[in-house]
């Protein structure tokens, strides 16, 4: 059995309004940063998978965001897996 890392980002679809990031856009202005624009914001998660291999890994990383880490509705998510040493 191995172990491997997955580095996991969610982030709202392309196509929705993100409020939270709208808001930082604008706050950017007031620190005299207006050269930022279009701020998106979501969240990075990390979690170790025990896996015989690193297809299996993947499989299970996948079924997490589906089932449970990613709302696809509003949300779309991507990962990178890594074997942990």
């Amino acid at each position: 059995m191995a172990k491997f890392l997955a580095d996991i980002d969610v982030m709202p679809l392309k196509a929705l309004l993100d409020p939270q990031g709208k808001a930082v856009t604008g706050s950017m202005k007031n620190l005299n940063l207006s050269e930022i624009e279009n701020v998106r914001i979501g969240k990075h998660i990390t979690l170790e998978v025990s896996a015989d291999n690193e297809n299996s890994a993947k499989s299970m990383v996948d079924e997490a965001c589906k089932k449970l880490l990613c709302n696809q509705i509003m949300e779309f998510y991507e990962f990178k897996l890594s074997p942990l040493k």
